[in-house]
């Protein structure tokens, strides 16, 4: 008969599972054991458990498939609450499994024992501890169900050491099929009434589960009706930004044309996104319908009680099957009187994508604008927070899902973990990871993941020499004490080099293209990542500002 180890592997596969992302811990020998005898699953060893939950996260976000991460008990679960606190944010479908003492041990002060449901309840759709090897499809099933079920996020399940040993006859269940729900026939009579009303319309999307059908879907759908629509924080590649309806991308440092836009339109349609307060600028952009704005929310978990607006009309749907059902409306003959709005909004957002010169030798503006036009219309773009990732949203044209892998959380360390998961699950497409200094430290100890794996993506580093999005603000409240936000960094290139892999450190700009097109040939030709150092200007500190700006404007005031 086989052991838990065993069973759970099984499992996992028969859920689609192709790569476990994992630091071992000895809870979970005999699932290394079973994975050895088993080559459906690939372990991905990582140097630490926020890396490796963090790459579970990436992989349920590009893939819909949940990722894996197995982490020990204890400081092993700890490390990793940082990768589920990105996915239960993002809404991203993910298990993570937490190897325990063995059964005998519960409930006594055990070597690092942990109570799961203390630590994670706040964050986890389900949390649960399988309680014998004969319950492991049981449990691993509903886990894979829960964290795609409604609205995606994150699945905590406990493994206890001894019950992985324990041996039992027990049949793999297949794969649970979810069914998207469709919008009510006199739903979509209700938004398309709403249309035939309205003056100024506006679509917001964002959220998952999103696909490239999807895309398609909203792409008809905004043709037939003339709509602007604009992509929620850090969605972008949900539509086509080359495209005549898209209006902009509704996140930090947002086009002050499309804030406009939001606060004038008379009817909004929000699909997939929950809309944050980052999509709507702390909560002011959206009103009530009362004072002339009509909000209609199509999400699966549309009509929350936690939700920040009362909606004109809410549509608790599968987002997937919405925009399909969408694309299927009929104008009846209506003719959208809109078109001078949807293109006012349109020139603005061009207008806001011509990069604005910032000091230093090396211009951010210039290097995005050279990865936008260079990179294949499918390459994944990730990157993590800080003021650095603000000129990626300005300046990066997204124009095929999925190409941005990025936390709406604001998760420092994301873009090197997200960027291995990407070309594990895509090994076919090229792979990019912007990063600042700060940002890289977090995580960039996953490089070495990166080199053990043959993975050949390319990692830009943005080096300011500081934690620019606090420099900002600091420079805004208190302008000229610097405090705490300055950093002696390494040598990024011998760095990398160390690890393994290549490097350049870039201090013109016009140095940047030849060295991009280098990177992307010696990654791919000796399968290996290859670091790019970008030697800014802490001058620059946002794609409208400098520091220097901002403290005129405060003397000015």
């Amino acid at each position: 008969m086989p052991t838990g180890g065993e069973i759970l592997v099984h499992q996992l596969a028969s859920e689609g599972v192709k790569h476990l992302f994992t630091v071992p811990g000895e809870s979970f020998i005999s699932v290394l054991d079973a994975i050895h005898s088993d080559h459906r699953i690939r372990p991905i060893t990582c140097r630490n458990e926020s890396g490796a939950a963090m790459m579970a996260e990436a992989t349920g976000k590009l893939t819909g498939i949940p990722g894996v991460a197995i982490v020990t008990r204890g400081p092993g679960a700890a490390n990793a609450f940082a990768g589920v606190y990105v996915a239960a944010q993002d809404a991203s479908p993910m298990v993570l499994l937490v190897g325990l003492p063995s059964r005998a041990m519960a409930e006594r002060p055990s070597f690092q024992a942990i109570e799961l449901q203390s630590v994670f309840a706040s964050l986890a759709k389900w949390i649960a501890i399988i309680p014998n090897a004969a319950s492991i499809p049981e449990f691993v099933s509903r886990a894979f169900r829960t964290a795609r079920f409604g609205r995606p996020g994150p699945v905590v399940l406990g493994v206890p050491e001894d019950m992985l040993s324990e041996t039992t006859d027990v049949v793999t269940r297949a794969p649970a099929q979810l069914i998207d729900v469709a919008p009510s026939a006199a739903q979509l009579l209700s938004v398309r009434d709403a249309l035939a009303q309205a003056e100024r319309p506006l679509l917001i999307v964002g959220g998952l589960p999103w696909s490239p059908s999807a895309r398609a879907d909203l792409v008809r759908f905004a043709e037939k009706f003339d709509l602007p629509v604009a992509c929620a924080f850090r969605r972008q590649d949900h539509f086509d930004n080359r495209h005549r309806c898209y209006v902009g991308h509704a996140g930090l440092s947002m086009d002050a044309q499309l804030v406009a836009g939001i606060r004038a339109a008379d009817c909004v349609i929000a699909i997939g996104t929950r809309l944050g307060d980052i999509t709507t600028l702390g909560f002011t952009l959206l009103h009530a319908q009362s004072q002339g704005q009509r909000l209609i929310h199509v999400a699966s978990d549309a009509g929350d009680p936690d939700s920040a607006y009362t909606h004109a009309l809410q549509i608790s749907a599968s987002s997937i099957a919405a925009v399909e059902a969408f694309a299927d409306l009929e104008t009846q003959g209506m003719t959208p009187k809109w078109g001078i709005w949807r293109r006012d909004l349109r020139a603005a957002y061009v207008a806001s994508t011509k990069p604005q010169p910032t000091p230093g030798r090396v211009q951010l503006e210039d290097v995005v604008t050279e990865l936008s036009e260079r990179l294949p219309e499918t390459a994944i773009i990730s990157n993590g927070a800080g003021n650095y990732a603000a000129f990626l949203h300005r300046y990066f044209t997204y124009k095929s899902y999925p190409t941005q892998l990025a936390p709406i959380s604001g998760s420092m360390g994301y873009g090197l973990p997200a960027a291995v998961a990407a070309k594990l699950a895509y090994p076919d497409t090229c792979v990019v990871a912007l990063a600042g200094d700060g940002c890289f430290q977090m995580t960039g100890q996953e490089l070495a993941t990166a080199v053990q794996y043959g993975l050949p993506i390319v990692l830009i580093i943005a080096n300011n020499r500081a934690l620019g999005t606090i420099r900002m603000h600091q420079e805004r409240q208190f302008p000229g004490r610097v405090v705490a936000t300055s950093l002696i960094n390494p040598d990024f290139v011998a760095l990398a080099k160390s690890y393994g892999a290549a490097a350049k450190r870039i201090t013109a700009t016009e140095q940047f293209p030849e060295a991009f097109r280098s990177a992307l040939n010696i990654a791919e030709t000796t399968q290996r990542p290859v670091v790019i150092e970008l030697d800014l200007d802490i001058e620059a500190i946002s794609p409208r500002e400098t520091i220097t700006d901002i403290r005129s404007a405060i003397r000015n005031n």
